[in-house]
Order: structure tokens, then sequence, then C-alpha cells
């Protein structure tokens, strides 16, 4: 297992931009992730329909304000 990194928004939507990274709201209270949504971000529910489908290798960066 890859220990987290901190990454800064400049780096990561390009990366998301592009299809190569899975953003996700880490809140799991869908409301407050309603009000912080980050353009091309999933909801948890939503990234939790999309985990067995995902790659091993697949980049995901979870984000909180």
């Amino acid at each position: 297992m890859t220990e987290p990194v901190r990454v800064t928004p400049q780096e990561i939507y390009p990366r998301v931009q592009a299809g190569q990274t899975l953003l996700v709201c880490a809140y799991n209270d869908e409301a407050k992730c309603r009000s912080m949504q980050l353009e091309g971000a999933l909801f948890p529910r939503e990234f939790s329909a999309k985990l067995p489908e995902l790659a091993k290798e697949q980049e995901i960066v979870f984000y909180c304000a």
C-alpha cells in the first residue's frame, strides 16, 4: 500500500481533467459534499459504486475543505 501524499490543486486538476485521477469528496454527509463539491469530483456513494471496476493502480485523491 502506498502512503498518502499531500498534493496541490494545481497538480491534480490536469490529471482529473485527463481522466487519469479520480477526485472524491471525503465527507460522508451528502449535503456537505454537495456544498464542497469540486468540478469532476465524485460523492462517496458514487465512488463506492465504481470501486469494483477500478484498476489496482488507479490514482484516487480524496479531498476535504
